[in-house]
């Protein structure tokens, strides 16, 4: 038998460069040019050479080699990333007369003629991958957009990112980059990863978007390697060094010559109504794509004339997002079951006869409320139009005309709580019923689960699964139960190991250090979202000042209208809420936030709106951040002191109430001409 001599420290530096550079071509054709050129058995003969190489003479194990891409330890948590420049969100268009007020808008601003440069909306994650000097340095989340987290090393467990840019004569890595883009599943590698967990008797993903997220966020890399997620790069942030492009298509081709993964389909269009073709065709064509996408992203070409335009509130003026109309199907309504929220609230949703709907199989949608089952007409037995627009829950458009067989009865939610048997009440002017019960098992078992879910306090341990373990088995009785957990009290849940119960107390530690605003959204507070309870830490500083609090000091808060204020003060006079507070802070738990100073006044300082129905092109959440961004403040009610009334389309009573006091009505147009956006 013939053994292979170890290779000489020359020999094996020369070898490690050629193999390095036969991977990353290999990485380069398969990922960015679509066009591989050598088997994967090929290329896993290269890996595996290289690897050998590597572990003979470690002192060639470079950073930017392929082998190190999954070479970091778990992480305990995420560090935050500051943006240097915000990651702006876009306003929507729907149709082309959107587009064409858009192009109208721009236009009047830019006072000079324009092209524009269309993109593919993919759906999935927007992330940021920073390269110095031409290599990889660090790579995060978008977050909120100002702050997001600091993902590294499971970024460079993605193989379609380079560890190293390209230079050529023709583009070369300046000193400095942060190259943007969005990591997503494609559907092929999905559909594999879904049949991998089925055999493994795990729970498949609902959709691509879920799992790309998930795997971006996992604390091991090596898990985030098993997702195959891929990247497209499609902007840029920061840049110190020459960019050599002056449009937003000049730019997508310098960064597909670094060698980053670019949308091939991007394209030029000299006119708005190129613009609606492209959009219209690709609307058209989706599920001709191996991944998902749920818009085009349309940008005024030139670089300089974006700068100049700059943004309003978080949208900027020189961009929007075409938004493709939901995907539909039609199928038929087995049921109606209802499940019990965290706050009481009795949630009816329908059980469907399976449907495939944008490459995803659905079986459940909701339905809302009673109001809405009412509205729309809908009864069991009947072949329904079920709607899914990207990661949006499904939801029942109504039933198709002239398909109902007899006169099957109406439904009606029920009058007692399906988990505890408590009286069901649903108060005058509310559309949702609650269970009256505050210690009702499933309430219980939704507050757990969302005091540790990712927009609370994010302790990824606890799932859904041990949440209700630890209620059922009288282990916790309330959110502050979960930091009276040790070692003893886990190992009553079954198929708990040692290992699982020191990973759970330790991410229970982590989350002790959250801060104020997420310990508000995980208590439950009624109304109270992370965009509010962000407002509130700010303003107060501690949990003891909005406890304190007057509805009229709460009020004074960007965002806080009366029915937030009210339900705030109401969670925080109820003794058992108070108590688990005490033993909060008793446990260690941060229940502080540094305080911001008062924003400038702006437009609307002193004004009071209130948002009622569907806005064409902004969600509420998009409208409110404009509104209170001038410095205005929305209400979730109408009185004498509002000033104005946004309305769209399916308003309710709140436009009633506007019209009987003369209260100014908006649509968005007027909104956007009151903020001049």
């Amino acid at each position: 038998m013939v053994t292979r001599s170890k290779s000489s420290p020359r020999e094996a530096e020369t070898r490690a460069h050629e193999l390095r550079a036969q991977i990353n071509e290999a990485n380069h054709r398969y990922y960015v040019l679509d066009a591989a050129e050598i088997s994967d058995a090929e290329y896993d003969a290269l890996f595996r050479e290289l690897v050998k190489l590597e572990e003979e003479h470690p002192e060639l194990a470079t950073e930017d080699s392929p082998t190190q891409r999954v070479g970091a330890a778990p992480l305990a948590s995420f560090e935050p990333y500051v943006h240097t420049r915000p990651m702006l969100s876009l306003a929507n268009a729907f149709d082309g007369a959107e587009l064409r007020a858009f192009d109208s808008r721009a236009r009047k601003l830019a006072g000079a003629d324009f092209s524009y440069s269309c993109e593919l909306k993919i759906d999935g994650l927007a992330m940021v991958a920073r390269y110095r000097d031409g290599r990889f340095e660090r790579g995060a989340t978008r977050g909120d957009g100002l702050v997001g987290e600091d993902v590294t090393p499971n970024l460079r467990a993605i193989r379609s990112i380079p560890l190293t840019l390209r230079a050529t004569k023709e583009a070369k890595p300046p000193h400095l980059i942060e190259v943007r883009g969005e990591a997503f599943l494609r559907r092929s590698d999905f559909a594999t990863l879904n049949e991998e967990r089925t055999r493994n008797g795990l729970t498949p993903f609902a959709n691509p978007r879920n799992a790309a997220s998930g795997g971006v966020r996992q604390l091991d890399p090596k898990e985030t390697a098993k997702r195959k997620l891929s990247f497209v790069a499609y902007a840029v942030g920061v840049v110190e060094g020459a960019l050599p492009a002056r449009g937003q298509f000049e730019l997508v081709k310098y960064l597909a010559a670094l060698g980053l993964p670019t949308d091939k389909h991007t394209k030029q269009c000299a006119t708005i109504d190129d613009v609606i073709a492209f959009c219209e065709r690709w609307e058209n064509e989706r599920e001709t794509l191996d991944y998902e996408i749920d818009g085009v992203v349309v940008k005024i070409d030139d670089l300089a004339l974006q700068e100049k335009l700059g943004v309003a509130g978080r949208d900027p003026r020189w961009a929007i997002a075409f938004k493709f109309r939901a995907a539909e199907a039609q199928t038929k309504l087995l049921g109606i079951e209802v499940n019990v929220g965290r706050t009481g609230s009795i949630n009816p949703y329908a059980v469907l006869e399976p449907v495939p709907i944008g490459g995803v199989v659905v079986s459940r949608a909701t339905l809302s409320n009673q109001d809405v089952i009412d509205r729309k007409d809908i009864r069991i037995g009947d072949t329904v139009i079920v709607r899914r627009a990207g990661d949006v829950i499904p939801e029942i458009v109504g039933p198709v005309p002239g398909t109902r067989k007899g006169n099957p009865r109406r439904y009606k939610l029920p009058t007692t709580c399906p988990e505890c048997g408590s009286p069901v009440e649903r108060l005058e002017g509310e559309a949702v019923a609650y269970c009256t019960n505050g210690a009702c098992p499933a309430q219980l078992r939704e507050r757990v689960r969302h005091w540790c879910s990712r927009g609370a306090m994010d302790i990824e341990r606890i799932g859904d699964i041990l949440a209700a373990q630890l209620v059922d088995l009288g282990l916790v009785r309330d959110v502050a139960g979960i930091y009276t957990l040790d070692e003893e009290t886990l190992a009553k849940v079954p198929r708990m190991g040692e290992k699982s119960i020191a990973n759970v107390l330790e991410q229970i530690d982590v989350s002790k250090s959250r801060g104020l605003a997420r310990v508000l959204v995980g208590l439950s507070i009624r109304y109270v979202g992370l965009q509010n309870a962000n407002a509130l830490a700010g303003a107060f500083g501690s949990i003891e000042a909005i406890e304190h609090a007057s509805i009229d000091e709460l009020q004074e808060v960007e965002g806080v209208g009366e029915r937030i204020a009210e339900s705030v003060q109401f969670f925080f006079e109820q003794k058992i809420n108070r108590g688990i507070v005490e033993r909060l802070r008793d446990a260690g738990v941060v229940l502080t936030a540094p305080k911001r100073a008062r924003a400038p006044a702006g437009k609307l300082a002193g004004k009071t709106l209130v948002l009622t129905g569907t806005l064409p092109s902004m969600t509420r959440e998009e409208a409110t951040e404009l509104i209170t961004a001038a410095g205005g403040k929305v209400s979730g009610s109408v009185s004498k002191k509002t000033d104005y009334v946004v309305a769209g389309t399916d308003a309710g009573s709140k436009l009633t109430k506007a019209e009987e006091l003369g209260t100014t009505i908006l649509d968005e147009t007027g909104l956007r001409e009151l903020l001049e956006v």
